[in-house]
């Protein structure tokens, strides 16, 4: 393009923006659309719109008296429609006019958030292009765009020819209306060398299909081998389709969903909202997936293929389920590869969250099989919608599972036997606890996972005779047994010696009496009193510095791990009753290694070296014995 003439422009005169057209293509290539593929998809959009707006000049044209044609034999990509066609002056202004659409509703700003969905169709009209920049992703795989057309507006127009070229440079010319006989367009590419990867005739066919399988007017492919066309959308959408009995839907749309997605669905879900004109499925995931995961959703937009990866037509929590969608009023950004996000896609996700919950409430009423796969496969993603859901959190509580010293159980059949729950913070608590806390009777839910304790503690809610409170060392040493006076007595110097060779552990040495009587030992060492330890340490490690100064002003006093030995096990009994010194120590080293591996905590390098030295000692010791 040429710069403006001077003469015609004096200074101060306002001027117009000089576009470099081949950086512009570059620039879309590289940032706005992510592959050249998207040219046939714009194309396909273009003959979709055209065919939209004849529909309308002709509301009375019979199903399927128009449509779309695609033929790629190599050597050319072509695509006709028997749209509404172009004029000359049409063509002046959207095809030579970058930004130009003819799509875009009168009176509307193009970023005007649509608030509520009354709104809806003002902004949207019946369209899919919205940007007018489309035809120039044909530039990412040709250098030259030809372009027939005839009105059906006027009667007896002549067809128009536009030919537009990489270098910005373009002609029009009006030619006899035999040159195209039926009003519509038809726009023809020619490959350039580098593209071959994307305009073969077997790569346009596969093209075609992925992006216009649900289009609504009839799309077909010709190779040019002189065969009759393939059709590229042969049947409508399943869920747009009629079936003799609900379960035959179910299975057809169940099958959809493993042909697009490649698993057989736990269950499918249909999604209806005609306020937005939004049909389609969600298919349940067959196996759980990390919570926080978001999976890409296939969003179609009047029958086009949007995006296979859009992660935002759903809430976080939704990860459980992946969905195919058509919509006719969701709003596209200008790639056309993603929805924008405004308030009229924030109802749509609200109003799709609540199609899940209605799923879930439906399978918890009348299907408890389903339920009861769905949780054992999901119950994380339920859990975290029942945290922020108090419906949810009503409804499925109770039925999900938990780690509790009764087994993996659900909170209602564990509140039946256990009418004071106690939940622990950690899963390694839970572990230090939960043979003996069993023993004793004690009801406890492990609380270390993600969302449990926080779940455990909203259980009164839901069952008010129910009481919930957080396990501490002390209500567990509670429901300990002291043993009598006497035998405290003839242990004394051995628990002494104990607690001489745990000091450097920061923990204490008790007896008494507990069952099972299998376990020698419990180590109950909370994760405040591991806390305070380490810093200390490091308080001490750095003393003399500023930060030894601000750690050493942070103490404070903590419970100290304690290491409760069992009177009725017979190793113990034999253990406190020993004389030699060194012996007796290596022993408290070998029950409290023996305690700390049980608890199934990560190890401390010292708590490792004390096992292995131990292990050694007492060989070393029974070796001796027997010589």
């Amino acid at each position: 393009m040429t710069l403006p003439d001077t003469a015609a422009n004096p200074a101060g005169a306002d001027r117009t923006f000089q576009v470099d057209l081949r950086g512009l293509v570059d620039l879309l290539s590289h940032h706005l659309y992510s592959s050249p593929r998207v040219y046939l998809r714009e194309l396909l959009q273009n003959a979709v719109d055209a065919l939209t707006a004849r529909h309308g000049l002709e509301p009375d044209a019979p199903t399927g008296a128009f449509g779309i044609r695609l033929y790629a034999d190599g050597s050319a990509v072509r695509v006709e429609d028997d749209g509404v066609g172009l004029t000359e002056a049409d063509v002046h202004t959207f095809l030579a006019t970058i930004g130009r659409s003819s799509k875009r509703a009168v009176g509307v700003p193009p970023d005007e958030p649509v608030r509520g969905w009354g709104r809806i169709a003002e902004q949207r009209g019946d369209f899919i292009g919205q940007f007018g920049i489309g035809l120039l992703s044909c530039f990412l795989v040709a250098d030259e765009i030809h372009v027939l057309s005839r009105s059906a507006r006027t009667p007896g127009a002549p067809a128009v020819e536009w030919r537009g070229r990489g270098d910005g440079s373009y002609t029009v010319r009006t030619l006899p209306a035999s040159a195209r006989p039926r009003p519509g367009t038809t726009v023809t590419l020619t490959p350039r060398a580098d593209a071959g990867e994307w305009t073969r005739p077997a790569q346009v066919h596969a093209l075609a299909r992925h992006f216009g399988s649900l289009l609504r007017h009839p799309v077909t492919f010709d190779d040019g081998t002189g065969g009759p066309g393939t059709p590229v959308n042969p049947e409508p959408a399943p869920w747009a389709r009629t079936y003799p009995t609900p379960g035959s839907r179910s299975r057809a749309l169940a099958a959809y969903g493993e042909e697009v997605f490649g698993f057989t669905p736990l269950d499918t879900i249909e999604l209806d909202l005609p306020a937005v004109g939004l049909k389609g499925i969600a298919c349940v995931l067959p196996e759980a997936v990390p919570a926080g995961r978001r999976h890409g959703h296939r969003v179609h937009v009047k029958g086009m293929l949007l995006s296979e990866q859009a992660e935002e037509i759903l809430p976080d929590w939704a990860f459980f389920v992946r969905c195919v969608v058509d919509a006719e009023s969701l709003r596209p950004t200008a790639s056309r590869e993603a929805l924008y996000e405004d308030d009229t896609l924030a109802a749509v996700r609200e109003a799709l969250a609540e199609k899940l919950r209605a799923w879930i409430a439906r399978a918890a009423a009348s299907d408890p099989d389903l339920l009861g796969r769905f949780l054992r496969t999901h119950h994380l993603a339920v859990k975290s919608l029942a945290v922020h859901d108090d419906e949810i959190l009503r409804m499925l509580l109770p039925w999900l599972p938990f780690e509790t010293t009764d087994g993996h159980t659900t909170l209602d059949e564990f509140a039946r036997t256990h009418r004071t729950v106690l939940v622990t913070s950690s899963v390694e608590e839970f572990r230090q606890v939960a043979a003996i806390a069993s023993a004793a009777g004690l009801g406890v839910v492990n609380g270390g996972y993600t969302y449990d304790r926080e779940l455990v503690h909203r259980l009164p809610e839901i069952r008010p005779e129910v009481n919930v409170a957080d396990l501490d060392p002390a209500t567990l040493t509670a429901h300990l047994d002291p043993v009598d006076r006497e035998t405290e007595l003839a242990a004394a110097a051995y628990l002494a010696r104990a607690r001489d060779a745990l000091a450097v552990f920061d923990c204490d040495v008790a007896l008494r009496t507990f069952q099972p009587a299998s376990a020698p030992a419990l180590l109950i060492d909370s994760r405040e009193a591991r806390h305070e330890r380490t810093r200390s340490q490091l308080a001490r490690e750095q003393e003399g510095g500023l930060w030894g100064d601000i750690l050493g002003a942070l103490r404070q006093e903590a419970p100290r791990a304690q290491l409760i030995l069992n009177q009725l096990n017979p190793l113990v009994r034999t253990a406190v009753s020993i004389d030699e010194p060194e012996l007796a120590r290596t022993s408290a080293e070998a029950l409290y290694g023996q305690a700390a591996l049980l608890s199934r905590r990560p190890l401390r390098p010292a708590e490792s070296s004390l096992i292995n030295r131990s292990f050694l000692d007492l060989l070393a010791h029974a070796l001796r014995k027997d010589s």
